[in-house]
């Protein structure tokens, strides 16, 4: 009440006070509550909210003075969600027990699902009847989705192993399967009856060998020959090759930019992931429609490598391979790099393109991503990391050498089998072999031999000791002995790869008995 000269009475003055302070702590609640990312919200018996802080307010597109006294069906279309939030909320106000949801899903006013970790506790009166619902939610969709990654990529790394040592053990039998039946074509003679079914197993040993390499690539166990490309230049050359491969009724457009365009990588995988990319891109648009490939520079930083564990952040040249296809559903997608998924009809194809680029991409210290619409088509993204060095030539092949020799050669070979069919195809070209069963025999056998050694064929991976640690210790009784290693399997150190990467002679299982003569012609015959 106000006196006669319009001040306030003393009796008013604590009233003022204490509503303008209880105005400023609500003032001060709501700030808090409104700095929360998370959703913070009170709902009645009936389901209307009574407390909103911004973040549910902004999900469900509207206003904190909108939702109040309004419910999540006028809002959230998921008559499921909304249902499973109504019998939660009447659950832990019926039992006076707070409850912890450790994931529940949120469709927002946008149509993107949330995950949300939410704790729910009962608003109980001064009657002991809880009439209200206190709820707390914090959105774990980003953690959700790296962890979904995590399990993925060791999904692939447990998929990968058992690939590798499996195309281990069949790139040995290959080799003995592939050299067995050129013997066995080489001793029939051309016109006898049988020559037709050994050329069938040697055609089919060829296949089993395509299918293992590709398996060898998607475990990242593959031995890379690696050397500094032009990414521009590879893909030219590959789009000259597509061309025959893709038909006239798809339109092949490149836009090469002339940025940093040098890697460093294997040129026949490397070309092989293209093919791989675009072949898949031709099958998506059977009616035909544009393939785009195009090369541009980016940096990558932490988290652009998120779910690409080969990938460390920094420069890379990006490949991106585009297609007016018919796309792939969001189901399938965090399927596409696994080993034997496909989505063509049953017979077209083995699965193992997207999977064999992947495991290639990777073991180059690169990354891979697809983004794809049903209807809109496919985006393949390949992230190799550039390098400064100068683009290196091709090496000189073995073309027009003599596969014959009579040079003495120690083959150093655990797997038996593999060793008699190179022992034999060797020494029907004229060399003096001596067998070892591994590193420590082979050894042996060198100091018991006294004439000159020329070569050394080992395999790297044997027991007792491998290749490269005997090849190091028969250097030094014996410098001038050449070596030629073989492997179908690479479970490979450093000091391998480094090997690799100076240019040692490697020849790759399985081999042709005519691959190995003319890889150990050419070895033999090069310049110190």
């Amino acid at each position: 009440m106000s006196q006669p000269d319009g001040t306030q009475s003393r009796s008013e003055e604590p009233e003022a006070r204490e509503s303008a302070l209880l105005a400023a702590q609500r003032r001060f609640l709501r700030q808090i509550i409104d700095l929360n990312p998370g959703f913070i919200f009170a709902k009645d018996r009936q389901g209307r909210f009574t407390l909103v802080n911004k973040a549910i307010a902004d999900a469900y597109g509207t206003t904190v003075e909108d939702l109040i006294g309004r419910t999540d069906a006028d809002f959230n279309s998921n008559v499921e969600e909304v249902a499973h939030f109504r019998r939660d909320d009447l659950e832990v106000m019926d039992t006076l027990c707070e409850k912890f949801i450790p994931e529940e899903v949120v469709t927002d006013a946008s149509g993107h699902i949330r995950h949300m970790q939410t704790i729910k506790r009962p608003i109980v009166g001064p009657d002991g009847v809880a009439n209200q619902v206190l709820g707390v939610s914090t959105d774990i969709t980003a953690r959700k989705r790296v962890e979904e990654q995590l399990a993925q990529a060791q999904k692939m790394e447990a998929i990968g192993r058992l690939a590798g040592g499996v195309a281990h053990d069949f790139n040995n039998l290959l080799t003995v399967i592939l050299g067995s039946s050129e013997i066995l074509s080489a001793h029939l003679g051309a016109a006898h009856p049988l020559q037709s079914t050994a050329e069938e197993i040697r055609k089919a040993a060829e296949r089993a060998a395509m299918l293992t390499r590709q398996l060898l690539a998607f475990s990242r166990k593959q031995l890379l020959q690696t050397r500094v490309l032009d990414l521009n230049q590879v893909i030219a050359d590959s789009v000259r090759m597509l061309r025959h491969l893709i038909g006239e009724d798809v339109e092949v457009v490149t836009r090469l930019e002339a940025g940093r365009t040098r890697v460093k990588a294997d040129p026949v995988q490397l070309t092989q992931v293209i093919l791989n990319l675009a072949i898949n891109a031709r099958d998506a648009m059977p009616d035909g429609g544009r393939l785009t490939l195009c090369t541009r520079d980016v940096t990558l930083g932490p988290a652009d490598a998120q779910g690409q564990p080969s990938a460390a952040p920094g420069d890379y040249v990006a490949i991106e391979v585009t297609d007016t296809g018919c796309g792939i559903a969001p189901e399938l997608i965090p399927h596409v790099f696994e080993p034997f998924f496909t989505t063509k009809p049953p017979g077209q194809g083995t699965g193992l393109g997207l999977a064999t680029s992947y495991g290639i991409v990777q073991q180059s210290g690169g990354a891979i991503t697809l983004a794809s619409e049903v209807g809109q088509g496919t985006t393949v993204v390949v992230y190799l990391p550039v390098v400064d060095e100068v683009v290196e030539a091709p090496a000189p092949t073995a073309a027009g050498t003599s596969p014959g020799g009579r040079e003495t050669i120690l083959l150093a070979e655990d797997e038996s089998s593999v060793r008699q069919v190179a022992s034999d195809s060797l020494r029907r070209r004229g060399y003096h072999v001596l067998e070892a069963a591994d590193g420590n025999e082979a050894l042996e056998v060198a100091a018991a031999h006294h004439g000159p050694i020329h070569l050394l064929v080992t395999d790297v991976i044997m027991p007792h000791l491998g290749g490269l640690e005997l090849a190091a210790r028969l250097a030094r009784e014996r410098p001038a002995t050449r070596v030629l290693y073989t492997s179908g399997y690479a479970e490979t150190t450093a000091t391998l790869r480094a090997a690799l990467e100076a240019g040692v002679a490697f020849l790759a299982k399985p081999y042709l008995p005519e691959d190995l003569t003319l890889r150990v012609r050419a070895v033999l015959d090069e310049r110190r």
